[in-house]
């Protein structure tokens, strides 16, 4: 796992946008996963940016959904394709016939989450899967206490994720209890993981997912199982991280052509 710290939300997303664009320059239509939230608009809105400036295309990229919430129309502004649609699709020049998202209005929920498990695989996999973080740890809609292997299937939500997700909504009672995510182990098989975290608020998570054990009470650890898997984290949310130094001197005096 590397973990690269840097000094605001702005520069985290420049850095995460520039390694999206270096992978649509050497493949073209490759499938990125996107997270919804707050946390990841920054990433979204520097690579606009460069979509805008002409150094990077498109045209060809194709865009797979983390995770969505059951029992909200695919219309409602509050389901997770309408804010992607809003907040990816549209500023990166993107239509909807190159997305990818679960049906969180299914009769049958648990066909719709095996058959986006199956999609998924059959597109040839995500080749990078942004991420953020839980205050408690949680990663896509996998709470604290799910399985490391799970696939994509129905998540029952916490009151602390209920509570924090409200501020989208008129008032709590309108979040939905449900949702469809992928689960730990579908995440784990995208190519190249890449997790962003900002603020003081999940400083703990970030320090238990980079230097506690591998648990499930903290499912973003899962992540210190992955071939390739970067930690992307402002100061504030560095602030708690014991090896803090010894990261920021492994990132000054990595070769540029790595990348991250």
């Amino acid at each position: 796992m590397e973990v690269v710290i840097v000094p605001d939300a702005k520069a985290g997303g420049a850095l995460i946008a520039g390694a999206m664009a270096d992978l649509l320059r050497r493949t073209p239509d490759a499938l990125l996963g996107v997270a919804t939230g707050s946390t990841p608009l920054p990433v979204y809105e520097a690579l606009a940016a460069q979509v805008r400036s002409g150094s990077v295309d498109t045209s060809r990229a194709r865009i797979a959904q983390l995770d969505e919430y059951v029992g909200l129309p695919a219309d409602h502004p509050e389901s997770y394709r309408s804010v992607l649609r809003r907040e990816v699709l549209e500023p990166l020049g993107i239509g909807m016939d190159a997305f990818m998202g679960p049906d969180g209005t299914a009769e049958d929920v648990q066909a719709a989450c095996e058959a986006y498990d199956r999609a998924l695989t059959e597109a040839g996999g995500v080749d990078l899967q942004l991420l953020g973080i839980g205050t408690d740890g949680h990663i896509g809609f996998n709470e604290p206490c799910s399985s490391l292997v799970s696939r994509t299937r129905i998540k029952t939500l916490t009151e602390q994720t209920r509570v924090d997700n409200a501020r989208f909504f008129d008032d709590i009672d309108q979040v939905p209890h449900h949702v469809i995510t992928q689960g730990i182990g579908t995440i784990l098989e995208a190519r190249h993981l890449v997790l962003l975290a900002t603020g003081e608020g999940k400083a703990d998570a970030v320090a238990a997912t980079v230097e506690g054990p591998v648990a499930a009470v903290c499912p973003a650890s899962a992540l210190q199982l992955h071939p390739h898997a970067t930690v992307v984290v402002d100061e504030a949310a560095a602030s708690k991280l014991k090896f803090a130094d010894y990261f920021r001197r492994t990132y000054v005096n990595k070769p540029d052509w790595q990348g991250i």
